[in-house]
């Protein structure tokens, strides 16, 4: 019997004109827009896949040996994989490139279907962020890359500061894919003075390499 493999789609559809696009793991990927401007920009990320991992043993849950953050609110980025300390007995793993490869055992929760993901990045980023919230992304105490829990745009969402850059700042946020269209829309509004735009996977990935990430 031959298994159909629904498309997947994304819970958010950004403003504006796809030039190229790519399907991967049967998600229809918005590689560039038209007119993506200088920046800042607003990067829908929702495809890329990710897991909460709880337990006592959660070095055992991830392949390739990863290593984890020892504290709560730490982030580690290595070799395309995201790893960000939420609890004690609670971590998040990302896969930021395109790679299919999760935990092992029955420590994981994939979430990626039932959530969303945003990519904001470039300059002005964090004045468009305290729009939103009252969680401090530009905080000089905290060393980036760090995972922050709380309310942003009124939904209670994962925030994840990966570079500080004034020119080349990149902050992933994440929630309930059920606020898709409420996030977009308090994002882009909150972004039109400083002229946010809706780009394309390669924007992130070209911000990525910029950070050494």
């Amino acid at each position: 019997m031959t298994e159909i493999i629904k498309e997947r789609a994304s819970p958010v559809k950004l403003p504006g004109r796809a030039v190229k696009t790519a399907v991967r793991d049967h998600w229809p990927v918005v590689l560039e827009y038209a007119d993506e401007g200088a920046g800042p920009w607003l990067v829908d990320m929702s495809h890329c896949r990710r897991w909460d991992i709880q337990g006592e043993q959660l070095n055992q849950a991830v392949r390739g040996g990863l290593a984890l953050p020892a504290s709560p609110g730490e982030v580690m980025v290595r070799e395309g994989a995201l790893t960000g300390r939420t609890g004690a007995r609670q971590v998040l793993l990302w896969r930021l490139d395109g790679d299919a490869a999760g935990p092992e055992g029955r420590q994981f929760t994939e979430i990626t279907e039932g959530t969303l993901c945003l990519a904001l990045i470039g300059k002005e980023i964090f004045r468009i962020t305290e729009k939103l919230g009252d969680l401090d992304l530009a905080d000089p105490g905290r060393t980036a890359p760090f995972l922050l829990l709380g309310p942003f745009a009124h939904v209670t969402s994962q925030i994840i500061v990966l570079g500080r850059d004034p020119r080349s700042t990149v902050v992933l946020i994440a929630c309930s894919r059920a606020f898709g269209r409420d996030m977009v829309q308090a994002v882009l509004g909150a972004g039109e003075e400083f002229g946010l735009r809706a780009a394309g996977e390669d924007r992130f990935r070209a911000a990525l390499r910029a950070i050494g990430a």
